[in-house]
């Protein structure tokens, strides 16, 4: 058994539930290699407590500390964190929070813009009052602004409060520092092989390269699961995660 264990952090909304199977199906292949994984559901996401309406960008960064915290307790040894989307930029603000907390960062697919992908976010329900036929018509700036006015908003069935919105959209990968790490896994995926890394990351990498930090990065041929109803898998992501980690896939 390897003295390493990862905390996972969970990405926002529905793409939590879609990803679910292969989050569980990538931390089988990694505890079979002799990593440990503690698959973490945030405050007010799945099934921990309280509501996703009173959650905030900081309880998320407390809630990773304790699980990290745990682990350690339980485990005897430094914890690593795993993360997808905005659960991998959560894991990237969570190191550079608790610096020397952390061995080092597995990160699929990160959010490097907050902004951009709260936007995101707030498109889909524009595209959802689109549909209705009570003639509404919402914009982004719109939605943007209530939240500014301190008013909660519902999009794909989930309450995002100001504070939390606020947040999301404060995220810019580029501006962080994350230290004191034995390494940092930055992987994307593609449809096919030959794509190369997207424009977003290549700017945070080449910041981060410049204050001295060190990351290796991959694009790895993987459907985007986590926009996918359907029940997926990701074989060769999780062969190449694995193979990154320095561990056969059994």
């Amino acid at each position: 058994m390897r003295d390493e264990y990862f905390v996972f952090v969970p990405p926002f909304g529905e793409e939590l539930n879609r990803s679910r199977r292969v989050v569980a199906v990538q931390a089988q292949a990694l505890a079979a290699a002799g990593i440990g994984v503690l698959l973490l559901d945030l405050f007010g996401c799945g099934d921990s407590a309280g509501e996703l309406s009173d959650a905030t960008w900081d309880r998320w960064l407390a809630d990773i500390e304790v699980a990290a915290a745990w682990m350690e307790r339980e485990r005897g040894a430094k914890t690593g964190l795993w993360g997808l989307r905005l659960g991998a930029s959560l894991a990237v603000a969570a190191a550079e929070r608790f610096p020397r907390r952390f061995s080092r960062l597995l990160l699929w697919e990160p959010i490097a813009s907050g902004q951009a992908f709260l936007t995101q976010v707030l498109r889909s329900r524009v595209a959802a009052a689109m549909t209705r036929d009570d003639g509404q018509r919402e914009t982004t700036d719109g939605l943007r602004q209530l939240l500014s006015n301190g008013e909660s908003l519902e999009v794909s069935g989930y309450t995002i409060a100001p504070k939390l919105a606020a947040g999301i959209d404060a995220v810019d990968l580029a501006a962080c520092e994350p230290r004191c790490l034995s390494a940092i896994h930055w992987m994307e995926v593609a449809g096919e092989t030959g794509r190369p890394l997207s424009a977003p990351a290549c700017r945070v990498l080449e910041r981060w390269r410049r204050a001295d930090i060190a990351v290796r990065d991959s694009v790895e041929v993987s459907p985007r699961f986590w926009t996918l109803i359907e029940t997926t898998i990701a074989p060769d992501l999780v062969a190449a995660t694995c193979r990154e980690l320095g561990v056969a896939l059994s």
